[in-house]
């Protein structure tokens, strides 16, 4: 099975390790995945601001990008409900019917990382080790756009060493939004601050979540309060093992997603 990862343009940019990750534990589980260099943005951020004829380029650019492949797999829901719910419009938009024919191939089989787990490969225990107190934050696309539903959790479920604990009041936004946390700076923090106290009230040591930009949003509230609670994707949870638990690179300046073979 020949898999693609369209890694994201924020975990191009600022976490690398995610997309490491989301490697090491499909390798390890007997996947083939490739990185294709052409890949560029899944043009969500035109379509949610209503560029749409500025959209059609990237998309175009993304069908071209990942043709072929059996499967596209994404570390981000809102990514993934991008692909899968907005291309379409884009490619009406445009007028080409060779542009809605390739969205209309690619478009179904690009998977929510967790999607690919469980539902593609058919796994929940991924033989991953993480001896941590845990909370799972569902982010808004994943859990209302794309509907994954408990596949998330059943995958925490299975990791040796973990403890789950449930975060109160888990449905709600966190407030990042993407443009929303910029046009409505105010009504994003009052959210993020209630969401970092919910995630305190759990005794968690780390937070982890499907999205790094609702991580990345979440963390800065933790951060500022110094609550001594880290985030982390799910995939570097997942990823982790008896021999690599605890090791990370951290970000690194510089470092680009495609260099993570």
């Amino acid at each position: 099975m020949r898999v693609a990862l369209q890694v994201t343009c924020v975990n191009d940019a600022m976490f690398p390790d995610t997309g490491k990750a989301v490697v090491r534990l499909l390798r390890r589980l007997g996947v083939e995945v490739d990185f294709p260099r052409a890949q560029t943005c899944c043009a969500q951020p035109m379509v949610n601001t209503g560029y749409l004829d500025e959209a059609v380029p990237v998309v175009r650019n993304f069908v071209d990008a990942f043709a072929g492949y059996d499967a596209i797999v994404t570390p981000s829901g809102s990514c993934a409900g991008s692909v899968r719910h907005q291309h379409a419009l884009v490619a009406e938009r445009s007028g080409d019917p060779a542009l809605a024919d390739a969205v209309a191939r690619t478009a179904p089989r690009t998977y929510e990382f967790t999607e690919l787990i469980v539902d593609v490969l058919g796994v929940t225990d991924v033989g991953a080790y993480f001896p941590h107190r845990v909370t799972y934050h569902p982010t808004c696309h994943s859990l209302r756009m794309l509907g994954v539903g408990d596949r998330p959790r059943r995958l925490l479920e299975e990791v040796r060493g973990i403890q789950l604990v449930d975060l109160p009041q888990a449905e709600e936004c966190c407030g990042f939004g993407g443009t929303f946390a910029l046009k409505n700076a105010d009504t994003s923090i009052a959210m993020g601050a209630d969401k970092a106290r919910h995630v305190r009230d759990t005794g968690a040591e780390v937070l982890v979540a499907g999205d790094n930009s609702c991580l990345m949003h979440i963390g800065g509230v933790l951060s500022r309060q110094r609550a001594g609670v880290r985030v982390m994707h799910l995939a570097e949870i997942l990823a982790s093992t008896d021999e690599t638990e605890g090791e990370s690179d951290g970000p690194v300046v510089g470092e680009r997603a495609g260099d993570i073979s």
